[in-house]
């Protein structure tokens, strides 16, 4: 038995998200599994670093797959991204593999995550744009946004952030980093969020309170009543998916390959 580790670009606009459904084929899961099983011939079942909903994108979503054979000896890896690529929607594109650990889990092992949030900024919306990002036609304070993304940062319970009512788990996550810049070229405003994990809609919910702290609709320090109160309805609304982009995933060295 093999064990890979790959990474998967994506776009999500025609998709219903990343995970696999009963009632659907359209995921992105569900499309890589096809082809792959395919070309191993083989049941080939993938597991990804985490899910994304529809509409929202990925430039480095990580998957990880067992087979029993050895690709990477029957192809060289660009071989078998060509060959690979070739079958898959031209929305879909597998950018690397490597054979990994057999204990390696793409989730369960991920240490650190990094999201991007595009806002178009422009006047009437860039029509090129639509399906990557959101469009807020109003101008947007962006200092008070990065006082109130301030908060957000450290280690704290973010349940108010979370669109899962009845999760169970820990809502305590680890926020790193928050940089709020503008891309001027594309009269875009790109928020970047770099974390230990997420939770259900956090990034969209902190996104979109710090629009309506932009707006001038709350105070930046109305993110610490939120945090405090661990209460959906304390923070903002959740922003649309298709301005979501997960960029990257981060694993210790121990995690990762053989």
């Amino acid at each position: 038995m093999y064990a890979y580790k790959c990474t998967v670009s994506y776009e999500g606009t025609r998709y219903n998200g990343w995970q696999k459904q009963g009632n659907t084929s359209n995921t992105i899961q569900g499309k890589i599994e096809e082809i792959l099983s395919r070309m191993l011939d083989e049941t080939i079942e993938i597991f990804g670093s985490g899910r994304t909903d529809a509409g929202v994108h990925a430039l480095g979503q990580v998957f990880h797959f067992h087979s029993q054979v050895n690709v990477l000896e029957e192809y060289s890896s660009s071989d078998f991204l060509t060959t690979f690529n070739s079958f898959l929607p031209k929305d879909i594109r597998v950018l690397a593999i490597e054979e990994c650990d057999l204990r390696f889990h793409a989730r369960l092992n991920a240490k650190e995550k990094t999201y991007r949030y595009q806002i178009d900024i422009s006047t009437f919306g860039n029509l090129f744009l639509r399906n990557t990002s959101h469009h807020v036609n109003k101008e947007l304070d962006i200092n008070a946004m990065k006082k109130g993304a301030s908060y957000l940062l450290g280690t704290h319970d973010f349940k108010s952030f979370c669109s899962n009512k009845r999760m169970k788990k820990s809502s305590i996550r680890t926020i790193y980093q928050i940089d709020i810049t503008k891309d001027l070229s594309n009269e875009l405003l790109i928020l970047s969020y770099t974390g230990n994990g997420f939770l259900y809609n956090m990034v969209r919910i902190m996104t979109g309170t710090l629009i309506e702290i932009g707006l001038g609709l709350r105070a930046p320090e109305d993110i610490l009543s939120a945090l405090g109160g661990c209460n959906r309805g304390l923070a903002g609304h959740t922003a649309p998916p298709q301005g979501l982009f997960l960029v990257s995933v981060s694993y210790t060295d121990s995690h990762q390959t053989n």
